[in-house]
């Protein structure tokens, strides 16, 4: 997966920055353009705003960021039928799956970071 961000905000911009750093791309090379303006000529846009129409609602954690994003990606890339069928069919645990790795993965660089300023000191 492949990410664009492009906001107005600087703030969001640099977070959004840190948190997706091994998905980022150019925007002409990317799967999803990640914006906090509205656009509807942009299959690929990501909008993520406060309010009740965005993809992805403020505030957020990494964590979800990236469980929207990989909604997004598979959208885009799976053709309708079969997302039919996989809302109608079995559950999908994926999405689960993702998560949990996402937090485990946050979770461990936690303690990794408080474990190296307590020997650093």
């Amino acid at each position: 997966m492949k990410v664009a961000v492009e906001c107005q905000s600087p703030l969001l911009q640099k977070s959004l920055e840190l948190f997706l750093q091994k998905y980022l791309s150019v925007a002409k090379k990317s799967d999803i353009i990640v914006r906090d303006v509205a656009c509807v000529d942009d299959e690929r846009c990501f909008f993520i705003s406060s309010e009740s129409g965005a993809d992805l609602l403020k505030p957020f954690s990494k964590a979800q960021l990236l469980i929207e994003l990989e909604k997004k990606y598979k959208s885009l890339h799976t053709p309708v039928a079969t997302q039919t069928i996989q809302t109608q069919g079995s559950l999908d645990f994926s999405v689960l799956e993702k998560r949990i790795e996402a937090l485990t993965q946050e979770y461990q660089a936690n303690i990794l970071r408080v474990v190296k300023a307590f020997y650093e000191k």
